[in-house]
């Protein structure tokens, strides 16, 4: 099943969560967390969940471990290089001692569809997604929204000729050539 979130890179995911964790971050306590969300019921979260299931929403996030922990290990190789070859031996371990905490990813996403949505609106969304005309949504939305970036892409090139343009004519009207 395609999933609304293929048309976001995971490299989208991993280079966000690189910008966080660059070797900055071993110099410098972190930084504190962000307020806590309201605390949902567990129904409303356990529909979160399903309802990210069903979007596939982990695919979104499944390679951020190993893709922080390259972009990690590129840094300080950049900062390191006479380390080069130990980074390169560390980076596998670092990797497998980090392995699966991508899911705190899904578990954060599932409390925040929990405090955007009541549960029963938690609820409704699973219903609708597991019907048919939910099911053509998550099959066909990536497709969708993919040409709906081609376009906007195409018709933000086109416009800006005519911006340009416009620029141009009262430009020349001051006597001016750009």
């Amino acid at each position: 099943m395609k999933s609304v979130f293929k048309f976001l890179p995971a490299a989208t995911l991993a280079v966000g969560l690189a910008l966080c964790a660059l070797p900055a971050s071993a110099q410098q306590p972190a930084a504190p967390q962000a307020p806590a969300q309201p605390r949902s019921t567990p129904a409303a979260i356990a529909a979160a969940r399903e309802i990210l299931a069903l979007k596939n929403a982990n695919s979104m996030y499944a390679n951020a471990v190993p893709g922080m922990v390259e972009k990690t290990k590129t840094a300080l190789i950049q900062q390191n290089l006479n380390y080069q070859k130990d980074l390169n031996e560390v980076a596998p371990v670092v990797a497998q001692q980090l392995a699966g905490r991508e899911k705190e990813i899904g578990e954060g996403m599932a409390q925040v569809y929990a405090s955007e949505f009541t549960e029963q609106e938690l609820k409704d969304l699973v219903t609708f997604y597991k019907s048919p005309l939910g099911k053509k949504l998550i099959e066909a939305e990536p497709r969708a929204i993919g040409l709906s970036m081609a376009f906007m892409n195409s018709w933000a090139h086109n416009f800006s000729e005519t911006v340009m343009g416009a620029f141009r004519a009262e430009m020349r009207k001051r006597g001016k050539e750009i």
